[in-house]
């Protein structure tokens, strides 16, 4: 009996194998246009125009790794939220809340962090608020790599040596962060190298996390957490619900006064 799937006896394939062979390739040349397309889309839109810095906006349809889809998932210590995906820093009792959506690879929240990032902390250590972190990945998706989940499991090895230590590694990584076509934060002995800056946080337990990607999983779930939050772009700042304009006019950054300011306002005090 013949099969349609098989070679004829003189090993040429079959009409139907070439039309099939045609359309796995016609498949594979959509897909990558519209990778392409993609990434020209999301390099446009952290693009400086008119003096106005934009958003980054996520395009992705998720941020996992694939190298960490099937490892099991192991989650830090001092995590919080649904399925321990959201990081708090700050005193637990704080009045008002500080909701932070960013993306390690993300130069929009690097300019924040540059422009209010100490005033931001400093209210937090306060006690005004406490700052809930929401951590994203898409950057990797939209410009290719695999920087922001790596920074992002990492954190979430210096998550596990305790909340303020995730807090100045946090820090650092903006403070280094590459140029956003460069995938910088993808090699782990960077990594490891920035985190030399935060006193006390190379430990053997967090060193061996970083080099083995232990949170990798933890970090797919948290960037999937981001994905299905609504928030469609970084940075993203709410101050109890409600979404604070952290840049000005002119698309630069609020300075710290002008972010302390912002906030006295908005909590009524």
């Amino acid at each position: 009996m013949s099969n349609n799937n098989t070679t004829t006896g003189n090993n040429r394939p079959t009409a139907r194998q070439r039309l099939q062979e045609a359309q796995r390739r016609e498949a594979k040349a959509a897909a990558v246009r519209r990778r392409a397309v993609i990434g020209v889309s999301v390099l446009a839109a952290l693009a400086v125009v008119g003096g106005a810095t934009a958003i980054a906006i996520s395009t992705a349809d998720g941020g996992s790794s694939a190298a960490a889809s099937s490892a099991p998932v192991v989650t830090p210590a001092n995590t919080s939220g649904p399925d321990g995906t959201v990081v708090v820093y700050g005193k637990a009792d704080a009045p008002h809340t500080l909701a932070v959506y960013e993306d390690f690879r993300c130069p929009v929240c690097q300019k924040l962090e540059a422009g209010a990032g100490q005033s931001i902390t400093q209210l937090a250590d306060d006690g005004t608020y406490k700052i809930e972190y929401h951590l994203a990945a898409f950057l990797d998706s939209n410009l290719g790599g695999k920087g922001s989940h790596t920074a992002l499991a990492a954190a979430g090895a210096a998550l596990d040596e305790g909340p303020d230590k995730f807090k100045k590694f946090h820090d650092v990584l903006y403070a280094n962060q590459p140029e956003e076509r460069e995938d910088g934060f993808g090699d782990v002995n960077r990594i490891l190298e920035l985190a030399d800056q935060v006193p006390g946080l190379k430990t053997e337990a967090f060193t061996k996390a970083v080099t083995e990607g232990t949170y990798l999983p933890w970090a797919d779930k948290v960037a999937a957490a981001f994905d299905k939050s609504g928030v469609r772009g970084t940075p993203t700042v709410l101050l109890d619900g409600k979404q604070l304009n952290v840049f000005g006019q002119n698309g630069s950054p609020l300075s710290g006064d002008q972010y302390t300011a912002l906030v006295r306002q908005t909590v009524g005090a």
